[in-house]
């Protein structure tokens, strides 16, 4: 699934980066609503990008592997995944956005910040996959869940 998170790093990346260089971001500031808001659609709109991708690869991944990955559980945790991803990447690409160095400094901090949730998120589909019980995937669940 490391895939999914370089996809989603690169659309996190480019979702910000035409936003700032064609000056919306100014005229989305200027509009009369509050800043959450701003960053809650952005973070939709962004989180419809990864479903979106997820939606392509994992049929690849199940076809190419011999796997089935359209599983209640399974589909849970990588939802939960992408919430949490989508959330913080949106703060640290709106934040990298108004540096000159936004195609660099994006990675840099987004794969050092989430490791632990990737980790979990990671963990536990691996333990779903393998045909784990529910109680023994609850450790990583639960660290996916507190970093979300």
């Amino acid at each position: 699934m490391d895939d999914l998170r370089f996809a989603g790093t690169l659309g996190l990346n480019r979702s910000m980066s035409v936003e700032k260089d064609r000056g919306c971001m100014d005229g989305l500031l200027l509009a009369p609503v509050d800043r959450s808001a701003i960053y809650f659609g952005k973070a939709i709109s962004n989180l419809a990008f990864m479903l979106v991708v997820e939606a392509i690869v994992l049929p690849v991944y199940s076809l190419l592997y011999n796997v089935n990955l359209f599983r209640i559980d399974l589909l849970g945790v990588i939802l939960l995944g992408s919430i949490g991803y989508t959330a913080v990447g949106t703060l640290l690409s709106t934040m990298s956005a108004q540096t000159r160095t936004r195609e660099i400094l994006l990675p840099i901090l987004f794969i050092s910040s989430c490791n632990t949730r990737s980790a979990g998120s990671r963990q536990s589909q691996q333990r779903l996959i393998a045909g784990a019980k529910f109680s023994e995937v609850l450790t990583p669940l639960n660290i996916l869940l507190c970093m979300t």
